[in-house]
C-alpha cells in the first residue's frame, strides 16, 4: 500500500466526508473505490473501442443473415415513441 497526498477543493472534501460518513467508510476507502471505478470504466471503454476497431460490417451482416426471420415475442418488441405535441 502506498500513500498519496491529495489537494481537494473544500466543497468536494466536505461532500466526500459526508458521503463516506453515510456509507460508513473512511474517506480513504471512498476515494480508493471511486478511483478504482473510474479506472475500470476507462479500461472498459478502451477495450470496447479496440473490439469495435476489429469489427467488420461484412462479417456482422454474414452472422446476422443466419438468424431466423421471425417476429419477436410481445415482451421483446420495440415501441416507437410518439412525438411530443408542441
Amino acid at each position: 500500500m502506498s500513500t498519496m497526498s491529495l489537494r481537494l477543493p473544500t466543497s468536494l472534501h466536505r461532500q466526500a466526508k459526508e458521503l463516506a460518513r453515510q456509507e460508513g467508510i473512511s474517506i480513504n476507502q471512498l476515494v480508493a473505490t471511486a478511483l478504482a471505478e473510474k479506472l475500470s470504466a476507462l479500461a472498459a471503454g478502451e477495450y470496447l473501442q479496440n473490439r469495435a476497431a476489429r469489427g467488420s460490417r461484412r462479417e456482422f451482416d454474414r452472422a446476422l443473415s443466419k438468424v431466423k426471420k421471425v417476429a419477436p415475442e410481445d415482451y421483446d418488441r420495440l415501441t416507437v415513441a410518439k412525438p411530443a405535441r408542441e
